[in-house]
């Protein structure tokens, strides 16, 4: 199998669980990181022994096939953009955009220039949520009818020392959670057709209660209490509650009604968990793990829990499925997908209506064990 040369334009946070765990993955080989910063981009490559680059210069550079886009969403587009116009496959953080638009421009210039575009999250790619995919199609609980789903909170100003980011336009919950919920619904029960949302924003602005800047207030400029309506091309209809205002609640990461059971997804946001279903009136019980590699516990948080934590393996599926001749998981289509859903929300919420969406994608291939196994060095 041929290896694609891979390198990093955007050297934040993100950049250091790419740099570790791409060298899992037998179809990547990391060359060279860059940042508008120079000593950000020299630190991350000495840290982990890669080339640092000026950003043109990487866009430029012969041994990079493939370039990660971890950029700041406000600029994922013109970036991607970027990438793709010097000749080199792309891939994005997510949300892979922030408009339909931009994201349909991306599709047609890849397509134009014969270019892979992907996008995280590729959190769906995890045991657990494969597992899940699996007792869908095997019938356990029968055709998906409806579900809940719910990622709820109350934001970052308390934990994260610049929190300003997340009220702004592009961001709130719905763009910065909710590509994890909305991408690992579309893999579990396929494309979305229409939505309806309320959107607000519940307080004006926020303080923030930790590091230097302790006690500043930052403005809330986008809605940060959505509820949605999310009606499904095969009929399932699903609730998706998504709050940066909820001090605590009770509800479930996911939870998808069917005609003979119902299923209990773990948080989407992580590849791990545990899956359990109900048969009919039956009790709830876990559901028989299968050996997934994208499931094991590779590493534990700031919490001292175990995580399982495969992050680029939507790449390395990118680079795989380029040799191979086949559509990668992560596509641009289920990207443009999913944010054609999660804008259309947003505009739903402030227009108070039904929007029907003018997108449409297959569902991601599943991973099985193998094929999870085979992306692995």
């Amino acid at each position: 199998m041929a290896q694609l040369g891979v390198g990093i334009i955007g050297c934040g946070n993100i950049s250091t669980a790419y740099l570790q765990l791409a060298p899992m993955f037998k179809s990547l080989r990391l060359v060279a990181v860059a940042d508008i910063n120079m000593a950000t981009a020299n630190a991350q490559a000495e840290k982990f022994g890669v080339r640092a680059d000026t950003v043109d210069d990487l866009l430029k550079a012969g041994d990079v096939d493939v370039i990660v886009n971890l950029t700041i969403p406000a600029v994922h587009y013109e970036v991607t953009r970027k990438i793709l116009e010097a000749g080199k496959h792309a891939y994005s953080e997510k949300p892979l955009v922030l408009t339909l638009d931009e994201g349909k421009d991306l599709r047609d210039l890849g397509a134009a220039k014969g270019l892979r575009i992907g996008s995280a999250p590729d959190t769906f790619l995890g045991g657990a949520h494969q597992l899940a995919r699996a007792t869908i199609e095997n019938d356990s609980v029968g055709k998906i009818i409806g579900g809940t789903c719910h990622v709820m909170g109350h934001g970052m100003e308390h934990w994260h020392p610049n929190p300003d980011f997340f009220y702004q336009p592009g961001a709130g919950p719905i763009l910065d959670i909710g590509p994890y919920y909305v991408t690992n619904l579309i893999q579990l029960i396929g494309p979305v057709k229409s939505v309806a949302s309320l959107a607000t924003a519940t307080f004006p602005e926020r303080t923030i209660s930790n590091g230097p800047r302790n006690g500043e207030t930052v403005p809330v400029n986008t809605p940060t209490n959505i509820h949605a309506l999310l009606e499904f091309a095969n009929g399932a209809t699903v609730t998706l509650g998504a709050s940066w205002d909820v001090w605590k609640h009770r509800h479930a990461n996911m939870e998808l009604y069917g005609t003979k059971g119902s299923l209990f997804v773990p948080d989407p946001n992580f590849f791990g968990g545990t899956v359990e279903m109900s048969e009919k009136d039956g009790p709830i019980t876990e559901v028989a793990p299968v050996d997934h590699p994208f499931g094991k516990v590779n590493q534990t948080d700031n919490s001292g829990n175990g995580r399982a934590n495969y992050r680029a393996a939507g790449l390395a599926d990118m680079a795989t499925a380029i040799d191979e001749g086949r559509e990668h998981r992560c596509s641009i289509d289920l990207a443009v997908h999913a944010v054609d859903v999660m804008t259309s929300i947003l505009r739903a919420g402030a227009e108070k209506r039904f929007v029907e969406l003018s997108t449409t994608c297959a569902q991601p291939a599943a991973l099985s064990p193998e094929q999870a196994q085979a992306l692995l060095a």
